[in-house]
């Protein structure tokens, strides 16, 4: 083997290699091996052999201590900015808009009121520019939806996903799921044939869609007991309580390719005949409870129709009349006779009812299936009464808990408010929570639970000028309204705007430059147009009421001018608001705002 490198001194002893030592030492060593090797020659004296040199220790120098930063006042200032927009981060992920806006106002405040101003220091400028434009993100997408109309994000219908999968993947049953099902003696109380098409979906279930059925098992524990209680009290099968583990693995939010939605996947036709409402603000189809019942009458009518669970259970995918030209077609009431042939009705439909029937078996013994089941829990809930619209992120600021939950426990809400035409709309609050939400609901004004937009009609005007004017969709405003899309409009009526309502002050790509109290107004609007390149503008004298949420800091943001100069002019001591508090404030004409 080639060694590259030194060798080691263990390695060159090993060797035979001698190692190397001091100079004094190789002379001794020179001097023994000649006398070894002398002859019976006269004795040679030896040379005197120097002593070793004694290695001189040299004490170590005592090493200065690294040179302190200098303190950094600026770098400080940056840093405690720097935490406190991470806090409204935070609070903005959690959908507590109010503590959002006071975090975020609280880290352009610290640069404003500092010494050196947001302008003066050129770190501070540019972190402050970078703050701004940051929330000024912020409040476009999720700040300004402080209306309540972005609609809550759905997730895709299981229903889609399986039986797409029936089409490529029909596994055999094995021995052991053949055995495992014929073994099992659960009652059921709707008939259950073992045949092939059964026991291959159970396979399928139980080998590669294993964990499907597992994640639904542990969803729809909890909406369970209740869909058994509603089907029990209708004298209903329980076995049909599966239906959802198919058509949704129990998801409120679950949206087909088709448009059908909720746990029980009811089309918009289907739940209005059933009794559930529908319009932009509200989908009953989302609420389990609500969609439990209509599910519970749309079976039994489907029951009566047809006398046969199977063909329910097929008219339930397929639509009743469907299968009734299917029947009549093939001269056929029994659904595998129909399922037989291709000619009568879709795949989807001849695969749906063994999907429910397989799910069913496993469901009702999971244990016998190897079925490892979490329960997932939501809170207990009780209901407060809502007086009117309210913006959700204002009640989970109230209750402490993320707008997530809150969302969770009203999945039929579309939007992050409550529908604006019902004065007693129950809200689902957790247990424990209804008291403090009622205090809060009853010491805040009303025109204050939901900020909205409002518009005043002008002769002439109708839902398309107004929705191209304002940017708009003409859909949304008429429905955001109860209107019909080509509903007439009366001067002076009132219209409910679904916009950002501060889409355009965030819009604004000038930044406000700070100045301090010893500068005239004069001064300050001259220096603005020097930066913008533009004629200084007029100044108005303009009374600005202090809305929920406002601070000094976003006051000053929205007339362009600063915190100090709104105290000089107000006489304040501090910066503290009262809602209502009126304020004087002179501003350049062009950017006066509307109150």
């Amino acid at each position: 083997m080639l060694s590259h490198g030194p060798v080691p001194a263990h390695s060159r002893l090993a060797a035979g290699v001698m190692p190397r030592f001091g100079f004094a030492a190789a002379i001794t060593a020179v001097g023994l091996l000649v006398a070894a090797c002398a002859t019976t020659h006269a004795p040679v004296a030896a040379a005197p052999v120097a002593p070793a040199p004694v290695p001189v220790v040299v004490a170590p120098q005592p090493t200065a201590p690294a040179p302190q930063p200098a303190p950094d006042p600026v770098a400080d200032l940056i840093a405690a900015s720097s935490r406190m927009f991470e806090a409204g981060q935070k609070e903005l992920q959690d959908g507590h808009l109010e503590q959002a806006k006071t975090q975020f106002n609280r880290a352009l405040e610290v640069l404003l009121e500092s010494p050196y101003g947001a302008r003066s220091e050129p770190r501070i400028r540019e972190h402050f520019d970078g703050l701004v434009e940051r929330i000024s993100a912020y409040e476009v997408t999720a700040l300004a939806q402080g209306d309540g109309f972005a609609e809550k994000k759905y997730e895709p219908a299981t229903i889609d996903e399986l039986l797409a999968i029936t089409t490529f993947e029909q596994p055999t049953p094995t021995p052991e799921t053949t055995q495992a099902v014929t073994e099992d003696q659960t009652p059921h109380d709707i008939d259950i044939p073992l045949n092939a098409k059964v026991l291959s979906f159970v396979e399928l279930f139980t080998g590669r869609l294993k964990g499907f059925l597992e994640e639904g098992l542990s969803r729809g524990a909890r909406f369970l007991p209740m869909i058994q209680d509603v089907f029990r009290a209708e004298g209903l099968p329980l076995d049909l309580a599966y239906v959802p583990l198919v058509e949704s693995a129990f998801k409120p939010n679950a949206l087909s390719r088709a448009s059908a939605k909720g746990i029980w996947q009811f089309m918009h036709g289907t739940a209005l005949e059933n009794g559930l409402k529908h319009d932009w603000y509200i989908d009953e189809r989302a609420d389990p409870e609500k969609a439990t019942h209509a599910a519970a009458n749309y079976l039994k009518t489907l029951y009566g129709m047809f006398g046969d669970w199977h063909l329910a259970l097929a008219s339930y995918n397929g639509g009743p009349g469907r299968v009734q030209r299917a029947m009549q077609r093939s001269h056929m009431s029994d659904f595998w006779r129909l399922s037989a042939s291709s000619r009568y009705l879709p795949r989807e439909t001849r695969d749906y009812v063994p999907l429910i029937l397989a799910a069913v078996i496993i469901a009702r013994n999971p244990a016998q299936y190897g079925m490892n089941i979490a329960p997932v829990e939501l809170p207990k809930i009780e209901k407060v009464t809502v007086p009117g619209p309210i913006d959700l992120r204002r009640v989970a600021e109230w209750a402490g808990i993320p707008v997530q939950l809150l969302q969770d426990l009203n999945p039929e809400l579309r939007r992050w408010t409550t529908p604006i035409r019902m004065s007693d709309y129950e809200l689902k609050v957790p247990e424990g929570t209804g008291s403090l939400v009622g205090t809060r609901l009853s010491s805040v004004d009303p025109d204050e639970l939901a900020t909205l937009n409002r518009y005043s009609v002008r002769k002439g005007e109708t839902l398309l000028s107004i929705s191209r004017k304002l940017k708009v969709s003409r859909t949304d405003l008429a429905q955001a309204n109860y209107l019909s899309g080509t509903a007439r409009l009366s001067p002076g009526q009132q219209l409910i705007i679904p916009r950002e309502p501060t889409a355009l002050l965030a819009a604004r790509t000038e930044n406000p430059v700070p100045v301090t109290e010893s500068r005239s107004l004069d001064a300050v609007v001259a220096s603005r147009a020097v930066a913008t390149k533009a004629e200084p503008a007029s100044v108005s004298r303009v009374v600005h009421r202090v809305k929920r949420g406002e601070t000094l800091a976003s006051i000053a943001r929205l007339y362009q001018t600063t915190v100090a100069s709104l105290k000089q002019w107000n006489k304040l001591r501090s910066n503290a608001l009262v809602v209502g508090q009126r304020l004087t404030i002179f501003a350049k004409t062009q950017t006066v705002a509307t109150n």
